[in-house]
C-alpha cells in the first residue's frame, strides 16, 4: 500500500522534517529503512541531526518510500541540499555534552525541575541554576541533560563559559562555537557579534535543541547566547543569581539534604571499594563544579570499571567493612552536605584502604584542619572557594573576611559595617553582592549566613591576610557594639521607659515580669568599679547603637535576631573579667527576659552577672543579680529547689545592704519556688511578707505581683473565695492611675489577673464566669503581645467552653493555644494542648 503524507511537518530542518513525514506516513524507522533501502541507523542519524547533508540519491529513495510529491518532496530535498552545503559535524568535544556521572546521587527533585523547565507551552525557555561553589551545579545540569536527551533530537550542546577565569569566554567566541555546532562553516560565520546572534536565533527557532551554558559570569555574557522564541531550551549554571535575566525559571541550589548527603557517600564508597586503584579521585560528580578538567581517567573509563564489578565482587569486598551509618552522617555534616566536599571525602577514604569511615569522621572534626583535609589528588575544596574569592573587589574581600568573626549563625549588614568601618548603606550593597555570588546565603528577613565550609575558608583568609592586631581590633569593635546595642535595646522594656503603643508581634515570653533595680550598677558614680581589662568609657562610646531602635518592637526584634551574637560577646566579656560590662548588660536584660523566656540562656546570663557582681564586691548589686538568677532557675529550668536557695541568699544580702525592695523581690521568688515545691503555707507566708515590703517602699510593679502570687496560694489552700477577693483587689490596684505600674506592666498584670480569676471560677465549677473572665483577659492580651500568656488564657477558655458544651468554639480556642505555645517555644504546653485535642476527638464527635 502506498504511504501518503497527511500532515506536512512545520519546519525547514532536515531532521525534524524527515521524522515528521515518517510519522505522518505511519511508518516506523525500520519500515522506512526497508522500503527505501537505507539503513535504519543512517535514517536515525538524519532525524537526530547528526547527518545533515546525505547524498541526493539517498534522499530520492527516502522521498519515494514516503510517497512524497509536490511541495512535500521539494521541501525534503531542499533541506537535504542545505545540509550538504554545510561542513561536516564539528570536531568531537567542540560543544558535546560531557559524559553522565555514573554514580550521581540525590538531586532527584532538582533534576525533575530541570526536565520540566522550558517544556511548558508559553513558559520560559531559559532555566538558571545558581548557587555557591561546591554545590554540584554543573554535575546536576549534565546529569539532567542526559535524562532528557531524547527530547532534543536536533542536538544537545554544552559550553563552559569559564565565568571564574581572568578572561571568561566572550559572547562573540561562544556564538562562533554554537554556530559551528549548528553546522555553519567557519567562513560563513558573520564577523559582527549582533549578526552572529541573529543567525543563531534563526537557526534555533525551528530546532529542538538543548543548550547548557555552564559557569556564566554575568548577564552581559549570557544575553547574546539566549536564542529567543522557538522550540529550543537553554539551561544556565552560575555562581551568580543572574537576577537581571528576565523571563527565566530559577533554581537556587543549596546543599544536599542530610540523608541524601550520607547516601551519596555510601554509594560512592560501595561502588568503588573494589576498584580502589582506579584513578577517579578528582572527578566531582564527573567534573569539578567549575567545569575544569578532572583527571586522566574519563568518566567512560570509570563507568566501564564499575560495570565490570559484579554483585559478588561487592559482597566480597572488605576494604572498609560494613558501612558505618553514624560515621557517614558525621562526615556528611562536616562536609556541610556540599556535593564537591562529599566527593572529595569519599575519594580520600577510598584512597586509604586502612581507614574506616569513623577514622575520616574523626580527622574532619578539627575545624582548623578540615579544609586542608578535604583534599583528594588534585581536587581541593579550597580551590573552588578561591576561584570565587579571587573575583572579589578589595571591599568585598574585606567584608567577606571580617564576617568570619561573627560568632552566631547569621548576621545583618549593620554588623558588617561595624567590622569593616564602611558606611552601612555601602555594606548592605556589598552583602547583596556576596549573596549574588553565592558566598553568602539569605536566611530570614534581611539576614544572611555563611555555609559552614565557606565560613572556615573566610576565617582562613582572615588569618592569612590580616595582622593579628587588625583582627583583634575588629573583633573588639564588634563585641563592644553588640553589647552597647543590647543594653540600649533592653532598656526599652524597663517600667519607666516610654513605649510604642502599637501591638507587638509574636515572641516567646514568660509568665511573670520580675523586678527592676533603682539604679544601674554599672553607671558612672555607682559603687561598682571596673575590673581588670575593663574598656574605658571612650571605647564604649565608640560602639554606637543603631539608630533603628526607635521602638520597643524594633528593640525586641534586634535582641532576638542578634541573640546568638550579643550573647557570645557577653560570654566573652565575662571570660575576660569585664565585670562592670557584664553586670550592666544583664541589668538591661532583666525586664526583657520575660518577653523571651524560652530563649534558653537566661540562667547563664544571670549566673555570670551574679559572679561579676560578687567580684566587684557590691553587696546590693550581688543581691539584685542573685534574684535574677533565682527567677531564671525557677521559670526557665523548673529548678524550684535551686531557685529557693538563691532567693533566700539574695534576701540575706539585701537585708545586709539595707535594700527592702530587693528583700521583697527575693521573698517573692522564694514564694514562687515554695509553691512549685508544693509548700503553699510557706509560699503564702513569703508572698505576704513580700507584698508588705513592696507596699512600704511604694514599688508599684512588685506589689500587685506579690498579691497575685498569694491569691494562687490561697486557691491551692482551698480558700478560693478569699483568692477571688484578693484578685479583684489586684485588678483595682493596676487599673487605678494612682497605684498602677507602667502601662505595659499594668496591661500584663490585668491580663494575668483576669486569667487567674477565670481559673479560680473554673475550679469552683462556675464555667460561665470563667468564660467571661478569660474573654476579658483576651481583650487586654493584644496590648501585651506575649504569645505564651495569650496561649495560657486560650487554654483555660477552651476548657471552660468545653464544659459548657460549646465544642466547636472550644476546639478553635485550644488549637490557637497550641499554635501559640509552639510559637513561644513552650513545647510542654503545646504537647498538652495537642493531647487534649486528640482526646476531644474530631470536630463532629459531639454533633447532634
Amino acid at each position: 500500500m502506498e504511504a501518503r503524507c497527511r500532515v506536512p511537518p512545520r519546519t525547514s530542518s532536515l531532521g525534524p522534517l524527515l521524522r515528521g513525514y515518517r510519522h505522518a506516513a505511519g511508518m516506523t524507522l525500520e519500515e522506512l529503512a526497508e522500503r527505501a533501502g537505507v539503513s535504519a541507523r543512517a535514517i536515525g542519524d538524519m532525524e537526530r541531526g547528526r547527518s545533515r547533508g546525505p547524498q541526493a540519491r539517498t534522499m530520492e529513495a527516502l522521498a519515494d518510500a514516503l510517497a512524497l510529491e509536490g511541495t512535500d518532496r521539494a521541501a525534503l530535498l531542499v533541506a537535504a541540499r542545505a545540509g550538504r552545503r554545510r561542513p561536516k559535524d564539528p570536531a568531537p568535544g567542540l560543544c558535546d555534552l560531557p559524559p553522565d556521572i555514573p554514580d550521581f546521587v540525590g538531586r532527584d527533585k532538582e533534576s525533575a525541575w530541570l526536565a520540566r523547565a522550558g517544556d511548558s507551552p508559553g513558559g520560559p525557555r531559559v532555566a538558571i541554576v545558581s548557587g555557591g561553589p561546591g554545590l554540584g551545579k554543573s554535575a546536576l545540569a549534565v546529569h539532567a541533560a542526559w535524562q532528557v536527551a531524547e527530547r532534543y533530537g536536533d542536538g544537545r550542546f554544552f559550553i563552559d563559559l569559564r565565568g571564574l577565569d581572568a578572561e571568561p569566554v566572550a559572547p562573540h567566541q561562544a556564538l562562533s562555537r554554537l554556530l559551528k555546532a549548528l553546522g555553519i562553516r567557519e567562513k560563513e560565520i558573520p564577523a559582527d557579534t549582533d549578526e552572529r546572534r541573529a543567525l543563531y536565533g534563526r537557526l534555533m527557532r525551528d530546532r529542538r535543541v538543548l543548550v547548557v551554558l555552564d559557569n556564566a559570569v554575568g548577564e552581559a555574557q549570557l544575553r547574546p547566547l539566549l536564542p529567543g522564541p522557538g522550540r529550543s531550551t537553554v539551561w544556565v549554571t552560575s555562581r551568580r543569581a543572574l537576577t537581571g535575566i528576565e523571563h527565566a525559571a530559577r533554581l537556587p541550589l543549596g546543599p544536599l539534604p542530610a540523608a541524601a548527603a550520607a547516601s551519596m557517600l555510601g554509594t560512592i564508597i560501595s561502588s568503588h571499594s573494589v576498584i580502589i586503584n582506579t584513578p577517579y579521585d578528582s572527578i566531582a560528580g564527573g567534573r569539578d563544579d567549575d567545569g575544569g578538567a578532572a583527571t586522566d581517567a574519563t568518566a567512560d573509563d570509570i563507568a566501564d570499571d564499575i560495570a565490570a564489578v559484579t554483585a559478588d565482587d561487592i559482597a566480597a569486598a572488605t576494604v572498609h567493612g560494613a558501612p558505618d551509618d553514624a560515621a557517614l552522617r558525621e562526615i556528611a555534616d562536616r562536609c556541610g552536605h556540599l556535593p564537591l566536599a562529599l566527593r572529595i571525602a569519599a575519594n580520600r577514604l577510598l584512597s586509604r584502604p586502612s581507614w574506616s569511615p569513623r577514622d575520616l569522621a574523626d580527622r574532619l572534626a578539627a575545624e582548623d584542619l578540615r579544609l586542608d583535609r578535604l583534599t583528594a589528588g588534585d581536587l581541593h575544596i579550597q580551590s573552588a572557594f578561591t576561584l570565587s574569592y579571587a573575583q572579589l573587589t578589595p571591599e568585598l574581600k574585606l567584608l567577606f573576611r571580617r564576617l568570619a568573626l561573627v560568632p552566631g549563625p547569621d548576621f545583618g549588614s549593620a554588623l558588617g559595617a561595624v567590622l569593616t568601618g564602611l558606611p552601612e548603606p555601602r555594606t548592605e550593597q556589598l552583602t547583596d553582592e556576596l549573596v549574588e555570588l553565592g558566598l553568602l546565603v539569605p536566611t530570614t528577613g534581611d539576614r544572611v549566613a555563611f555555609h559552614d565550609l565557606i565560613r572556615l575558608y573566610a576565617n582562613k583568609r582572615l588569618h592569612d591576610e590580616e595582622s593579628p592586631e587588625d583582627t583583634r581590633a575588629a573583633g573588639t569593635r564588634m563585641n563592644d557594639w553588640l553589647l552597647a546595642t543590647a543594653r540600649a535595646a533592653g532598656q526599652w522594656f524597663e517600667p519607666d521607659k516610654p513605649h510604642d503603643p502599637t501591638p507587638h508581634g509574636p515572641t516567646p515570653h514568660g509568665p511573670t515580669p520580675h523586678g527592676p533595680t533603682p539604679h544601674d550598677p554599672g553607671a558612672p558614680g555607682e559603687s561598682a568599679q571596673p575590673g581588670d581589662g575593663e574598656p574605658s568609657d571612650a571605647s564604649s562610646a565608640a560602639a554606637t547603637p543603631p539608630t533603628g531602635l526607635h521602638s520597643q518592637q524594633a528593640a525586641r526584634e534586634w535582641l532576638e535576631d542578634e541573640g546568638h551574637n550579643w550573647f557570645a560577646a557577653f560570654r566573652e566579656a565575662a571570660q575576660e573579667g569585664r565585670h562592670t560590662t557584664v553586670v550592666a548588660v544583664a541589668e538591661a536584660m532583666h525586664w526583657f527576659s520575660d518577653w523571651w523566656i524560652f530563649w534558653g540562656h537566661w540562667p547563664e546570663v544571670f549566673a555570670r552577672s551574679h559572679a561579676a557582681a560578687h567580684a566587684l564586691g557590691d553587696t546590693r548589686t550581688e543581691a539584685v543579680h542573685l534574684n535574677y538568677l533565682a527567677w531564671s532557675l525557677q521559670v526557665c529550668l523548673g529548678d524550684a529547689a535551686g531557685s529557693e536557695i538563691r532567693a533566700l541568699e539574695a534576701e540575706r544580702l539585701a537585708r545586709q545592704a539595707g535594700d527592702r525592695a530587693q528583700q521583697a523581690w527575693a521573698l517573692l521568688y522564694a514564694a514562687h519556688a515554695a509553691a512549685a515545691l508544693e509548700r503553699p503555707e510557706d509560699a503564702l507566708a513569703y508572698g505576704e511578707r513580700a507584698a508588705e515590703l513592696f507596699r512600704e517602699v511604694g514599688d508599684k510593679e512588685g506589689h500587685p505581683q506579690a498579691l497575685l502570687g498569694t491569691a494562687h496560694d490561697l486557691t491551692t489552700l482551698r480558700r478560693p473565695h478569699e483568692a477571688l477577693d484578693r484578685l479583684r483587689h489586684v485588678l483595682a490596684l493596676v487599673t487605678d492611675p494612682a497605684s498602677a505600674p507602667a502601662p505595659h506592666i499594668a496591661d500584663y498584670a490585668v491580663a494575668n489577673t483576669l486569667r487567674a480569676i477565670g481559673t479560680t471560677h473554673a475550679g469552683l465549677g462556675d464555667w460561665a464566669q470563667a468564660v467571661t473572665a478569660y474573654r476579658q483577659a483576651l481583650e487586654t492580651g493584644p496590648r501585651v503581645g506575649i504569645p505564651n500568656l495569650r496561649a495560657l488564657i486560650l487554654h483555660g477558655l477552651a476548657r471552660a467552653l468545653y464544659q459548657q458544651r460549646e465544642y466547636a468554639q472550644a476546639r478553635t480556642a485550644l488549637a490557637e493555644a497550641r499554635d501559640l505555645f509552639h510559637a513561644s517555644g513552650n513545647t510542654a504546653k503545646a504537647a498538652e494542648a495537642e493531647a487534649e485535642l486528640s482526646d476531644w476527638g474530631p470536630p463532629d464527635r459531639h454533633d447532634g
